[in-house]
């Protein structure tokens, strides 16, 4: 589908060259020429998508990819690659023309034909017991986790890759941290009973420098629940967490020592001011419009281990606002923005936006709230459906990948400008219609990585990436 037949975000004056000024009035219109004085505001982008003679994913013009690092494959530790690959973020190398991926394996514990041991334990003897997090029932070790790569971006190479966590389970999506980690979240709440001898639904720290098998410590300070993604603001140290539920809260967590997080902190969630109890998500009743913006303020939670998963129940009691599951987020300049696959009245998807106080997570903060806006929702899935894992590009572009599995519709990486103008970056076009995970871009920005979920692979993208058009797409 060409772009002069999309849909589009709709915005005004850009506020910041870097992503701070993701216009607050971006809405989804449809792209109709003739009866939509914001059809102007789509734009070129990087040109048409060019098909692919390989059948995979469709790029503009003068962009390609990479694919490595295969689920199956051997890795440098005589494991094997684990499937699912999901939530993945890339830190800088000691050596400038490599990076480090720490990337996710969204596994349970009985998809063991994707484990990093084998379906049959084949490589068992190449794993090292006491790293394992939890086993099956049957003292099988439970597959998800992470694993690290080293990739060369000057010769687009793949150069060692090996496991670095093992033993979690449903290690959906998590988020990097300012000092060098990598923070991997269970979106599982299973437990003693469910298959498994232990409970799930907890954050785990790996380094991204740390070579093999971490230390499998899980941070139950920061809570038990289905955990998608974190983001952490460079400022304070305090943690986002978002959770993937149809009535999920968003949450942030202030460490007892920053950058320290397994030494335990207070794990909070965010209440509208205005609407105690809110639901955002407009699917009952409309709550707010694009760029409605309200002031937030922040409850303790109790129990945070939560036993019987209730904590978003709790919080909501106490006057939480409620999510349409939480998803992607990603950190900004002095802001963050995270996704809301199913949400807004069609459940097309929603983008919040949540502006941190400038006394954020002190006692000053109540006399100067942080703010949260509904950045864009979502009216066609034509333009944008189900935003799923998300990043903001060094140069501050949004890249947003679609997780809907379709028969009608297939998935895309979407671009979405500082000026809230939209474009398409890529097409999936493959007989399995995977989603599009891990989005990230290289310290640098040379490179755009990501991976296709449903195909076990991560790939490697380049291109003009200067050439972006900021140009309207004529009829």
């Amino acid at each position: 589908m060409s772009l002069s037949r999309r849909l589009f975000l709709a915005g005004s004056a850009v506020t910041s060259l870097a992503f701070m000024g993701l216009n607050a009035r971006a809405a989804v219109r449809p792209a109709d020429p003739k009866s939509d004085p914001g059809y102007r505001n789509e734009v070129e982008g990087y040109g048409r998508l060019k098909a692919d003679p390989n059948g995979l994913i469709e790029l503009p013009e003068g962009f390609s990819y990479r694919i490595f690092s295969r689920q199956g494959e051997t890795m440098d530790d005589g494991l094997l690659v684990p499937g699912k690959h999901d939530g993945m973020a890339a830190f800088a190398h000691s050596d400038p023309d490599k990076v480090v991926l720490v990337r996710n394996h969204e596994l349970n514990h009985k998809t063991r034909k994707l484990f990093p041991v084998g379906e049959q334990g084949q490589v068992m003897d190449k794993l090292d017991r006491s790293k394992v997090y939890d086993f099956a029932a049957d003292d099988f070790p439970l597959g998800g986790g992470t694993s690290t790569l080293i990739y060369n971006i000057k010769t687009q190479k793949l150069e060692s890759h090996y496991l670095s966590l093992t033993g979690t389970s449903t290690n959906c999506a998590g988020g990097l941290t300012p000092w060098g980690s990598w923070l991997t979240c269970e979106e599982t709440t299973i437990g003693t009973g469910d298959g498994v001898k232990k409970d799930h639904g907890w954050v785990f720290e790996v380094p991204a420098a740390h070579k093999g098998l971490v230390d499998p410590l899980p941070l139950k300070a920061m809570g038990r629940f289905d955990h998608e993604a974190v983001c952490v603001d460079p400022r304070t140290g305090i943690v986002y967490l978002t959770e993937d539920r149809p009535n999920s809260l968003f949450y942030r967590f202030i460490p007892a020592h920053r950058g320290e997080l397994r030494h335990g902190g207070k794990l909070q969630a965010l209440v509208i001011r205005d609407a105690p109890k809110a639901e955002t998500g407009n699917q009952t009743a409309t709550l707010w419009k694009m760029g409605d913006r309200f002031a937030a303020s922040w409850i303790d939670l109790k129990n945070v281990e939560s036993p019987d998963d209730t904590l978003r129940e709790e919080g909501f009691a106490l006057g939480a606002a409620r999510f349409v599951r939480g998803e992607g987020i990603h950190w900004g300049n002095g802001e963050l923005f995270f996704a809301c696959t199913a949400g807004g009245p069609h459940g097309f998807g929603q983008i919040m936006r949540y502006t941190p106080s400038a006394h954020e997570g002190t006692n000053d903060e109540a006399s100067h709230p942080g703010t949260i806006d509904l950045f864009v929702e979502s009216g066609d899935q034509t333009v944008l459906d189900y935003a799923d894992n998300l990043t903001v590009a060094p140069w501050g572009h949004l890249f947003v990948c679609e997780d809907r599995y379709s028969d009608v519709l297939v998935n895309h990486l979407r671009i979405v400008t500082p000026q809230g103008k939209v474009a398409t970056f890529a097409s999936n076009v493959d007989k399995l219609n995977s989603e599009f995970a891990g989005v990230c871009f290289s310290p640098d920005g040379s490179t755009l990585f990501v991976n296709l979920q449903s195909n076990g692979c991560t790939l490697a993208i380049t291109g003009p990436w200067n050439s972006f058009k900021d140009t309207a797409v004529q009829a």
